[in-house]
């Protein structure tokens, strides 16, 4: 499995509802995309919104099944069009480790992703485990309607990402964090069936 993100930084007086529209119109087209788990249409505004941010961000977050679907999204025409509005973003890509997923995504109302360096004095042996227990855990335990753990080797950065029915940060780093108002979430054949 692959879990992927871009982000766009968006101006301070940026009108939010364009967003919140965009996806609206046209979050429901990835709804079973080959080789999609899940999209989940992420946004972050200086102003309202379930969560707070520094920045207006619209910064979709995938997992992936396949490689051949993340191929066949960036090489396809919705991407194009994304280009076209927004510019062509930097396109982060982690290997999973884990994920967890409840079967009630789509009543996610926030998100968290914690993007944490992978110092290298940690145990690449035992991390992993470590951060499957903690996503079990989350989904289990915290009420996390999915929790994903995944890694990046490049820049060496492991990334928690956790989908929340309610605004979720306590005992998160906020060093680390970036909290997203989720306004939609397509789902792969499987999870569709629950929705």
């Amino acid at each position: 499995m692959l879990a992927m993100q871009y982000s766009f930084t968006l101006p301070a007086d940026y009108d939010m509802q364009i967003i919140r529209q965009r996806i609206a119109d046209k979050g429901h087209l990835m709804d079973r995309f080959p080789h999609l788990a899940f999209k989940a249409f992420f946004y972050a505004c200086r102003d309202g919104g379930a969560v707070k941010s520094r920045d207006n961000l619209y910064a979709p977050f995938y997992l992936w099944h396949h490689n051949e679907g993340l191929n066949a999204f960036l090489c396809g025409d919705g991407f194009a069009a994304l280009m076209n509005s927004f510019g062509r973003p930097e396109v982060t890509l982690w290997s999973v480790w884990h994920a967890e997923l409840s079967t009630s995504l789509s009543v996610a109302t926030t998100a968290t992703r914690e993007i944490v360096p992978i110092t290298p004095d940690q145990d690449l042996g035992k991390l992993p485990l470590f951060e499957t227990e903690k996503t079990i855990e989350d989904v289990k335990s915290k009420g996390a309607l999915a929790a994903i753990a995944a890694f990046e080797p490049v820049s060496w950065t492991l990334v928690r990402f956790r989908l929340w029915k309610d605004n979720y940060s306590k005992g998160l780093d906020p060093q680390y964090l970036q909290a997203f108002d989720v306004g939609y979430i397509a789902l792969s054949d499987a999870l569709h069936a629950h929705r």
